[in-house]
């Protein structure tokens, strides 16, 4: 367990819409950890693709975290303050040959079903108007999950070389979200089940950038009566202000965390402070999801 003087978690949100009952789990169960360490909670705007931007959605985020009862420490840090720094890092990552352009078209890869089969692997194309793939290594990553357990995952056969800068220039997720943890000294990821695919591309960045592994806790998302998780691409409700009280103690209980009838007419804040103490991340259910009927 980090010790509380050690402990620095964050929530970053995209604000391609505005925050829903699985945004509510996935920053409540990191607020809860990160407090009930004594330890500092950031947040940061996951703001890298202006195109699919909703207006309006960071300042619904930031409103939406403020009447739910959220403190953070410190201001809050927008990727898209950053970009001159992820350019830097690809351009030492091209150079040092762990990554290349490609100028392999979608209708080209099709067939191989998201794995790369490496056409511009070695063709020495210019970095102009081409995406910016990492080099993968024939090798499996893992790591043990604080929740999920034992995850591994081989790059080579499983992801295979992947993309850190799209064609139209836009940062992909995978390179900011490792840079932005490691200069933020983050050593607690708690986020939702969906990204812990992503986990080994991201251990893999933090070796080769040299960067600190942080430990890893993925809650489970809450799915739908169709099977899709609740997401703004579902048109999943947002959170309104007069609903904070009885979808945190419904997001609490989701966690598996105990709550009381007492709590029922507290203000937000009032049930972060009785849940801090009580927080138990050993608790939270050991799924990937969990059905949104299923909970009380």
């Amino acid at each position: 367990m980090s010790t509380p003087a050690s402990y620095i978690g964050r929530f970053a949100p995209t604000p391609s819409g505005y925050l829903h009952f699985g945004s509510l789990i996935a920053a409540l169960a990191s607020y809860l950890d990160a407090r009930a360490a004594g330890g500092r909670w950031l947040l940061r705007m996951e703001d890298l693709d202006p195109p699919r931007e909703m207006p309006g959605a960071q300042t619904g985020i930031l409103q939406a975290l403020e009447a739910y009862g959220f403190e953070w420490d410190g201001h809050m840090v927008r990727q898209s303050e950053r970009l001159d720094i992820y350019n830097a890092q690809i351009e030492r990552l091209v150079q040092e040959g762990h990554a290349y352009a490609c100028t392999c078209s979608r209708k080209q890869l099709e067939p191989f079903n998201g794995l790369y089969p490496g056409f511009c692997r070695d063709a020495g194309r210019a970095t102009h108007d081409a995406a910016i793939r990492l080099r993968v290594p024939d090798r499996q990553y893992g790591f043990s999950d604080r929740v999920q357990g034992e995850f591994h995952q081989h790059l080579g056969r499983e992801v295979g070389d992947f993309v850190i800068r799209r064609r139209d220039g836009l940062i992909a997720y995978q390179l900011a979200v490792v840079l932005d943890d490691g200069w933020q000294g983050i050593t607690d990821i708690v986020r939702g089940a969906d990204l812990l695919d992503s986990t080994p591309r991201q251990l893999y960045l933090q070796q080769l950038l040299d960067l600190a592994q942080p430990r890893y806790l993925h809650v489970p998302l809450i799915t739908q009566p169709d099977g899709h998780k609740l997401g703004k691409r579902y048109r999943s409700p947002p959170l309104l202000p007069a609903e904070a009280t009885p979808l945190l103690l419904r997001a609490l209980r989701a966690l598996g965390q105990p709550t009381t009838g007492e709590l029922n007419d507290a203000l937000p804040a009032e049930v972060m402070s009785w849940a801090i103490p009580r927080w138990d991340a050993r608790r939270i259910p050991q799924c990937r999801t969990l059905p949104e009927a299923q909970l009380v």
